[in-house]
């Protein structure tokens, strides 16, 4: 029995001594990852590869590094573009969920409503959304949802500031407006635009396209039937812009736009604000979620923070229009870059 005691202490000792050697391995390995900053995935789904969604996509990326996620440190990226195909956004949705990234960013409404269709689960942030209650990505402002919040393209003001300009100084009793019908966003805004068209006294004529390659026609169509044409945030309008501004500028029809970046692009006014900074507030919200610090169900949908109406004096030049000294009181005049 004390020969067996004793046999039975050695392995014992053996096996506390393997024991410990395991533990400060472990030890070891922990501490080495502790080193290493945990890294979080983002899905960015984006619509279409235009000015503005990419100017929100930059902005959002940026906001992002400022609350310290850095891509290629603590952060990875997976980026996809629908180029405009509303089927792609379910694809893409369906992709990001499956590669259970920890937030996605939808950057328009086709794309936000694909991953909002996609999970219950995963926090979603969105951007570039007219109508996010309408569309039924939200129950409200106040109250998003579960797992979604974001940032709305439509400032209240912006829409009846543009048509204002032009029924009240530009005089126009028929404007033109091109838009996909098929996009709910554009729908909401184009009842917008009848809305203060009608009240300035104005007839709005639509015109629907379902392409970007009817686009050029819808503009030539317009000819001589309006006074003036305005351009809602319609992806499709917009990714097919040059064609509309060739045909305004030809034919020297003022051409009325829905955000800064179609402005600058050769649209002669718009009331708006830079998408980047929807994007870079989009990023704030997605950064207090990764933190842990708010749920998507806690942050209220945002406005776009600021809002001024801008005049092209080039486009100006190219539609035939001369800049009246008292417009420059109302709206700052962008001169190119």
């Amino acid at each position: 029995m004390k020969s067996s005691s004793k046999f039975v202490g050695v392995l014992l000792a053996g096996f506390l001594a393997l024991a410990g050697c395991a533990s400060s391995d472990d030890t070891s390995g922990d501490a080495g990852g502790n080193n290493d900053k945990e890294q979080v995935v983002v899905g960015i789904s984006q619509y279409a590869p235009h000015t503005s969604l990419d100017a929100a996509t930059e902005g959002f990326i940026k906001a992002l590094e400022d609350e310290g996620f850095k891509e290629g440190e603590n952060l990875k990226i997976d980026s996809q573009n629908a180029q405009g195909e509303q089927s792609n956004t379910a694809t893409i949705a369906q992709n990001l969920v499956g590669n259970k990234v920890d937030l996605i960013f939808a950057n328009a409404t086709p794309s936000a409503m694909a991953a909002l269709n996609a999970t219950s689960d995963i926090p979603i942030i969105f951007t570039s959304v007219t109508d996010p209650v309408g569309a039924g990505l939200v129950e409200s402002f106040d109250k998003p949802g579960d797992n979604i919040t974001g940032t709305t393209d439509n400032h209240p003001d912006a829409t009846k500031t543009t048509i204002n300009f032009i029924t009240e100084e530009m005089g126009a009793k028929k404007i033109g407006v091109i838009y996909n019908s098929g996009e709910q966003n554009s729908v909401v805004q184009v009842e917008q635009v009848k809305e203060f068209a009608e009240q300035g006294g104005a007839e709005l004529v639509e015109v629907s396209v379902s392409t970007t390659a009817e686009v050029k026609q819808a503009a030539e169509s317009l000819v001589g039937r309006v006074d003036a044409i305005y351009i809602p945030t319609d992806n499709t309008a917009v990714q097919a812009l040059d064609s509309i501004i060739s045909v305004a500028n030809e034919k020297d029809i003022p051409l009325f736009v829905g955000e800064l970046d179609s402005m600058k692009a050769g649209g002669f006014a718009a009331s708006g604000f830079e998408y980047y900074d929807i994007g870079y507030q989009s990023g704030l919200m997605a950064a207090k979620i990764l933190k842990g610090e708010k749920k998507a169900s806690e942050i209220p949908v945002e406005l776009p923070d600021s809002l001024q109406l801008f005049i092209n004096k080039k486009a100006a030049e190219e539609q035939g229009i001369e800049i009246k000294p008292e417009w420059e009181k109302i709206a700052e005049i962008y001169e190119g870059q």
